[in-house]
Order: structure tokens, then sequence, then C-alpha cells
């Protein structure tokens, strides 16, 4: 059944002034509110949930500002409100159809990831380019052919759209999800996709998550030693002055012009 395209909500985080980093800790500071109310919590302080969330918390109250919700002194924030604050401003009060595009071990994973409902997202179909897969069950969903993709985002009204496919044919897909409407776009493909303004691109690379963490394993296994006297490219020795004795002597004013200057001996 097609669904209404108006899935924005009337006041988006842009347009009322709210900066890129405070949205990327709203689903974080939510997640940790959440814990606390599937524990009976009524109130928290800026500091407990600072300190869940993992950030400091006079970030966290510039943060929430931004919400119009400053607490109450000695009291705290009431977490109930809170959760029911961040999720309406993260849009997750409403139903938001999702499509994910190539069903391999990765796009099967996602399908089969129990949180999207409980988070206001919901798995509307499954897409691969495969024949053989056509009609097969994937957590439960048909997997369809990518020759429906279309018509799938227009009889969903799907405006979010989830890549899992190989590198070589994500931008393919991407173009394809752009024509048909998708204006949101979740990339697991490793590559980087090229999108119209107005398409909103996130990029999950597993890869270069796990090279981070081997970049600081090796940091904390002291294999990154440099040999004594070499300098990190991050770090600037401090310029050393060179001996009295081997400053060039320029003329003084007042003197012939064309004397040399003096090297001492």
């Amino acid at each position: 059944m097609a669904t209404d395209r108006t899935h924005r909500p009337a006041t988006s985080t842009r347009s009322r002034g709210i900066p890129e980093a405070t949205v990327a800790r709203l689903p974080v500071y939510l997640r940790a509110l959440t814990a606390l109310s599937e524990r009976s919590v009524p109130t928290v302080s800026s500091e407990e949930l600072a300190s869940a969330a993992g950030v400091n918390s006079a970030k966290l109250r510039k943060d929430f500002s931004y919400l119009g919700s400053y607490g109450t002194r000695g009291v705290g924030y009431d977490v109930e409100y809170l959760v029911y604050q961040i999720s309406r401003e993260l849009g997750l009060t409403q139903d938001w159809p999702v499509v994910i595009v190539g069903i391999g071990n990765l796009g099967a994973a996602l399908a089969n990831y129990g949180g999207f409902a409980s988070r206001g997202f919901r798995v509307a179909a499954l897409i691969d380019a495969d024949p053989a897969m056509a009609g097969r069950p994937v957590a439960g969903i048909p997997v369809q052919h990518t020759d429906a993709l279309e018509k799938i985002i227009s009889d969903n009204g799907v405006s979010i759209g989830v890549i899992a496919t190989p590198a070589g044919s994500a931008q393919q897909v991407c173009d394809r999800l752009v024509q048909a409407g998708v204006t949101s776009i979740l990339n697991f493909a490793p590559t980087v996709l090229s999108v119209p303004e107005g398409v909103d691109v996130r990029k999950v690379d597993l890869s270069i998550e796990l090279q981070i963490l081997a970049f600081h394993e090796q940091r904390k296994a002291g294999e990154d030693i440099l040999p004594e006297g070499v300098i990190p490219d991050d770090e600037t020795e401090p310029p050393v002055a060179p001996p009295a004795d081997t400053v060039t002597k320029r003329p003084d004013p007042g003197s012939d012009g064309d004397r040399p200057a003096v090297m001492p001996a």
C-alpha cells in the first residue's frame, strides 16, 4: 500500500540551527535515556547522563539547550520527557520505511537486526540483483529483484535507503535510489558515493574502523617507537640558534656599503 511521502518533520534541525555535532550526539543520549527508562529511573542529573553518554556535562547541557530543555535544578532531567523530546527531534515518533539493497551476508544481518522497529524504522523491502535470491525469505521478508526498485520505493513511500552492495555497484544503486525519490542513504559499501544537493549520505566503513583500532593497538604494543633522533611528523623540533662566531656580520648603516661582510676567524 502506498504511503504518504511527506515524512520530514515540519521544522527540521537545520532550520532551527541545531549544529550537526549536536545532532550526531542525540541518538547517543537517546540510547542512554532509553536504558534508564527501561530500569524505571524517573530523573537523571546532567552529570549522570553525560557519563552514560561519554561526554562532559557542560556539552550535554549545551546540546539540550537547543531542544529547549534545561532540566530542573536539584532534580535533573525527566527521563521520559527527554526520551520523547529527542525522539521527536530525530523524527522517530513516526514510522520510517527503509529498503535494504544488497542481501549478502551483511545485508542479511541488517535485515535480521531486531532494533529497527523499536527505534522508529520498518524494513519495507529487501532488494538484490541476483535472480536466484528473488522470492527467498530473509528475516521473514521475501527478497525482490532490483528491476522492481523504483516501484518498491514508490509503493512504500521510502525516503531512506541502505546500500550493502559490493563497491563496484554501489554508485549505480545510489543513482537509482535517488532518482526514485530516496533522499537519505546509509552506505555500507566500501566506496564514496556522489549524490546531488539535498541528499544526505552516512557512511559506515567497518574496515576503516578496524584499521583505526589496529593503529591504537600498535601504539599500545610500542611497535611504533621511532629510532633515536627521528622526530614524528606531528612534532617540530625548536630551531637552534647558530654559534655566535659563525654569524655573518653585516656592514654598519654608516659604513661603506661596498665593504664585504666579515666572518671572524
